[in-house]
């Protein structure tokens, strides 16, 4: 054999070895191909170029319920429904026109009369037409049925006046919103129902409100959960509206937020109506507690002016006997109407307090004989203070008047006897505690609970218990004021009061006030150590008030004491006798005043005379001190005052 026949040998047994491997290669392929067409769920089919179909796959048969023997032969277009055929056709039109592959979305008939959508690709290759679809109508059902909800939602939703709904998408950072939410926010609609960028849609949202909103959206696209959030919105009509906003956040799979859906709910008219109905009980509370006081100052008045009458009628006859007791009736009388404005101050939060720091054992333990002789003998008192001190910072004055004032309540709920305990202890109140009682807050307290075994209260009445005037005690027996007097002190005195009562078992009432953690020096008490009231010695002092009576009593008093004294009636005239070449020891004025009032009348002499004593008199203490602290040199004395309160501040403010 030559070497040429030999390298035609090699050449074909090469060949057919090619042959051979392609063969197997193809024939892989087939399989590869057998197993996709067999197991997928997509439909799979083959068509001749008419669009009769040639080849389908077991998805086809399994979705339609169509044999092999019943789909082979037959053209596509006697499965489609007719509504559909035209689109279903173009697609096949378009492989004609240009080649490329084709898309329809087409209801095919099923064995049994329904219909299945189908969405297919169609593409042509080797003389055949290949067809992909897969079978939607689950899908397009789900579809519907949101779609319908939504329908039905935005139906609901218009038909409620004020309520509107919104979606924000996390991707687009965009609303979208309803024409009620549109309006609501005073926004343009259209722009709104495409989609509005979130700062446009928060354009109008009130400039004190937009924080708390931004940290609450910020706050939801973090944690899941249902969003409430109520704030307001400068309308572009002038209006201001309330809006309350419910929203919650939707995350995908790996738990990043994708959008939130909501609601907007016209909160104005019932803001509106809450106001108005604030305002009448307002006015409500006010002609109650305008009735109550002019009673009980009616009472007062004739108990002062019957007896000064009197004594004037007995003067002008030359009878001067027995005069000290209509003068202390009328001294008496004033005193209690004194006492019932220091009552209403307290209830208002607006009393002057002297606090200093007092041990709660201590102070009940003094209060406890009181209390007992006050008490009927058939009913006992015990008394259980903590181990430890309790100090807080408080007016011990105001503090003895508010126990010895549930005490008495307590002694009346039990007629008939029983037992009345008061007892102290150390609290401490947590943030969910503070948030259960009005005007409290978390930290440590004293607490002095007072409890009794009487009658009890339903629950109406303990809601009420704390208004001023109200009263459940027959008409002559009670002004009401007393827990309204204890609720003001502890308030103003930074703590809060409860009250647990049931009908038939008796009442708790709980103050709870501020502990002092480090003990400050007690104030001295005054009275211990009282000197005597000297006379002046031709000191000058200047009284300012628009109550001409109150300027005659007080000129009287201090001249027959040996001062030197000018008047004025209001704050314009008062400093320009300061800003004269008088000299003057000491200024005396209301605060109060026409004009000027009183500290803007000593700021303006202090300039000139920065060492000037200044003494203010006045029935409401707050209104000097509103805006500044008292400087230096600078006291003050509530109305109505006695004279020997007066002189000893006189006195002690002239260095005497």
């Amino acid at each position: 054999m030559t070497d040429e026949s030999s390298s035609h040998q090699d050449v074909a047994a090469l060949q057919a070895e090619i042959e051979s491997l392609r063969a197997q290669l193809n024939s892989r392929d087939d399989a590869h191909e057998q197993v996709l067409w067999q197991l997928s769920r997509d439909l799979l089919a083959v068509a001749d170029e008419q669009g009769s179909l040639a080849n389908v796959n077991p998805a086809w048969t399994r979705n339609l319920g169509w044999s092999l023997d019943e789909i082979i032969g037959q053209n596509l277009g006697e499965f489609v429904h007719e509504e559909d055929r035209e689109e279903t056709l173009d697609a096949l039109q378009k492989l004609d026109r240009d080649g490329s592959t084709a898309e329809f979305k087409s209801r095919m008939r099923t064995a049994s009369g329904s219909y299945r959508l189908l969405d297919g690709r169609v593409d042509r290759m080797r003389g055949r037409i290949f067809i992909v679809a897969r079978d939607i109508t689950e899908l397009r059902e789900r579809e519907i049925a949101l779609n319908d909800s939504r329908d039905f939602a935005r139906l609901a939703l218009s038909a409620v006046s004020g309520v509107g709904a919104w979606t924000y998408e996390v991707a687009s950072d965009c609303f979208f919103c309803d024409a009620a939410v549109s309006e609501l926010y005073g926004i343009d609609a259209n722009e709104a129902a495409r989609g509005i960028r979130r700062e446009g849609f928060l354009a109008n949202v009130h400039p004190d409100d937009r924080a708390a909103l931004q940290s609450t959206m910020s706050g939801g696209l973090v944690r899941s959960g249902d969003l409430e959030l109520e704030y307001r919105i400068r309308h572009p009509d002038g209006s201001t509206r309330w809006v309350l906003s419910r929203g919650n956040t939707h995350f995908n799979d790996a738990g990043v937020p994708v959008r939130r859906t909501g609601v907007g709910i016209d909160m104005t008219s019932q803001r509106d109506l809450e106001q108005q109905l604030r305002q009448s009980q307002k006015m409500e509370a006010v002609g109650h507690l305008t009735g109550g006081i002019a009673h009980d100052f009616n009472n007062m008045l004739q108990g002062v002016i019957g007896p000064l009458e009197l004594i004037r009628h007995l003067v002008a006859k030359g009878n001067t006997a027995g005069l000290d007791r209509f003068i202390e009736m009328a001294i008496s009388s004033a005193k209690r109407a004194a006492g019932l404005t220091h009552r209403l101050l307290a209830f208002s939060r607006r009393q002057p307090l002297a606090p200093k720091s007092v041990d709660i054992r201590e102070l009940v333990v003094s209060l406890e004989d009181l209390i007992q002789q006050m008490a009927k003998e058939t009913i006992s008192l015990s008394a259980v203070a903590d181990a430890e001190p309790c100090f807080v910072l408080c007016d011990t004055n105001q503090l003895e008047s508010a126990l010895l004032n549930l005490a008495i309540n307590a002694c009346d709920a039990m007629p008939d006897g029983g037992s009345l305990s008061i007892e102290t202890s150390r609290k401490t109140i947590s943030e969910k505690e503070a948030r259960m009682h009005k005007d409290a807050r978390p930290g440590q307290y004293v607490c002095i609970a007072v409890t009794d075994t009487g009658s009890g209260m339903p629950q109406y009445v303990v809601n009420q218990a704390f208004e001023p005037f109200f009263t459940t005690k027959p008409l002559g027996q009670g002004t009401g004021l007393g827990l309204s007097m204890v609720y003001g002190f502890v308030g103003q005195s930074g703590g809060f009061v409860t009250i647990d009562s049931s009908v038939g078992v008796g009442t708790v009432v709980r103050l709870f006030l501020p502990e002092e953690m480090e003990q400050a020096d007690a104030a001295p008490d005054a009275s211990v150590h009282r000197k005597e009231i000297g006379t002046g010695a031709g000191e000058t002092i200047l009284i300012v008030d628009d109550d001409e009576t109150v300027r005659q009593v007080l000129q009287d008093l201090f001249e027959r004491l040996g001062y030197r004294t000018m008047t004025a009636h209001d704050g314009p005239s008062g400093l320009a006798v300061l800003q004269s070449k008088t000299p003057v020891d000491l200024l005396i004025t209301d605060v109060g005043l026409p004009g000027l009032n009183g500290r803007q009348m000593a700021d303006a002499a202090r300039m000139h005379h920065p060492a000037l004593p200044v003494l203010f008199i006045t029935g409401y203490a707050q209104a000097a001190t509103a805006n500044n602290s008292l400087d230096t040199g600078m006291q003050m004395l509530t109305k109505p005052f006695s004279t020997e309160a007066l002189l000893d501040r006189v006195r002690a403010m002239l260095g005497a």
